[in-house]
């Protein structure tokens, strides 16, 4: 559960919520590309980067002098594991919803 609340933690933030969303779009991408457009130092973005890291929902890799970077499969396979666990909860709810809706319609007025 630890990991679940850090991955989610780390979403939290719209840049860090961006670089993963951009990395799930195109793949494995350098540093200096998830810096551009962002109006951010590199040094923002690096700090930003290891957060995501850290909450195991990104992978870094060296290949010559840059810094590549994708996404960590596991780490957002375990926050969709629990949102679907989350489903039957959510179902039912809107269930129960759409009959206290239907009933308060089928009353005289």
């Amino acid at each position: 559960m630890n990991t679940l609340l850090t991955a989610f933690s780390a979403l939290s933030d719209s840049t860090r919520f961006s670089i993963v969303e951009q990395l799930m779009e195109n793949g494995e991408l350098p540093a200096g590309e998830l810096i551009d457009g962002k109006g951010m130092s590199g040094a923002a973005i690096s700090r930003h980067l290891k957060v995501l890291r850290e909450a195991g929902l990104i992978q870094q890799r060296v290949q010559g002098t840059q810094r590549m970077y994708s996404v960590q499969p596991e780490g957002l396979r375990a926050i969709a594991e629990w949102t679907i666990s989350k489903r039957q909860f959510w179902e039912s709810s809107l269930d129960r919803l759409g009959d206290i809706l239907e009933r308060e319609n089928s009353w005289p007025t």
